[in-house]
Formats: C-alpha cells, structure tokens, sequence
C-alpha cells in the first residue's frame, strides 16, 4: 500500500489516539532507541525515537498497540488495513 506524506501524518495522529483511548501515554523521546511499548510506574507508555522516520514512528506505535490489545477492539477499516499491512511486512 502507498501511502502519501500528508496521510503517514494523520495516521500518526489517529494512531496516538487509540494509544489514549487504551489508556497508554505516546512520548517521543531522542536517543539512541528504536521505542516500543513499557510501563512506568504504574502508567502504560509507548516510547518512539523522535529522530525516526514518519514512517518508522508508526511501524513501532503499531507494534505498541498490538501489545496492548488492538486487535480486540473495534477500529474504521482504514486503520485496521495499515495495522494489518504493517504487522505483515514488519
């Protein structure tokens, strides 16, 4: 799937959306990481390298939120299709 610059960016958004609705905080942090899903504290985080790519940031809040259970809940189609495209390929 080919997917534009300006829609990467809404899915990024739509994205930490669900992350929220999960009750996980999204913190972009920079450093020598890829990120991923943790917990601190008592706070589910996900952690992504704010020097990654756009494409990359999502690849890994996808991979968070698999964690988390996205899988169970409903999603709009759009964003189960990148979920599942990126699950396959990653």
């Amino acid at each position: 799937m080919k997917i534009k610059e300006k829609e990467l960016e809404n899915i990024l958004v739509e994205l930490k959306q669900l992350a929220a609705e999960l009750g996980a905080k999204v913190r972009f942090e920079r450093g020598d990481f890829q990120g991923g899903y943790c917990i601190v504290r008592t706070d589910k985080t996900i952690v992504i390298n704010k020097l990654s790519s756009l494409q990359r940031k999502i690849i890994t809040l996808t991979s968070a939120l698999k964690e988390l259970g996205v899988n169970e809940i409903y999603l709009p189609p759009k964003l189960r299709e990148v979920i599942e495209e990126i699950s396959e390929t990653s």
